[in-house]
């Protein structure tokens, strides 16, 4: 039951099942948990929050890939920040949020998060 897509989770009761979460699913996580990260003004190639109903989940994972070795996951992160944020503390919140996001939801241990700054926004008029 092997599908390169997916990443397949084993439950306790192996009676019971298997629940299968698509790559897809935990890329989008990671970025709804980076844009909510004040100081993240994009993903890489991404949509705002407010777009994000109205489009494919494709665009919204745009900058975003995972991972999956033995149930831990590392997550890369391509993301554009604002102007005058400390890069460090902002990145360390996005690499905390994230993790959080992906462990509580999915179960899966979280290994790394890589970010990757593509991007500073400049306010107009500068």
């Amino acid at each position: 039951m092997e599908n390169n897509n997916n990443i397949t989770l084993k439950v306790e009761n192996e009676n019971i099942g298997s629940v299968q979460i698509a790559d897809d699913v935990v890329a989008m996580i990671a970025a709804l948990a980076s844009s909510e990260v004040e100081g993240v003004s994009a993903m890489t190639g991404n949509i705002t929050n407010e777009l994000m109903s109205k489009v494919a989940m494709k665009k919204l994972t745009k900058g975003v890939r995972v991972a999956l070795v033995d149930n831990s996951v590392t997550v890369n992160l391509s993301i554009v920040l604002e102007y005058g944020y400390s890069i460090p503390e902002t990145c360390k919140k996005v690499q905390e949020k994230v993790k959080n996001s992906v462990e509580n939801m999915t179960g899966l241990t979280v290994e790394d998060v890589n970010i990757r700054i593509a991007s500073v926004n400049m306010p107009k008029g500068k």
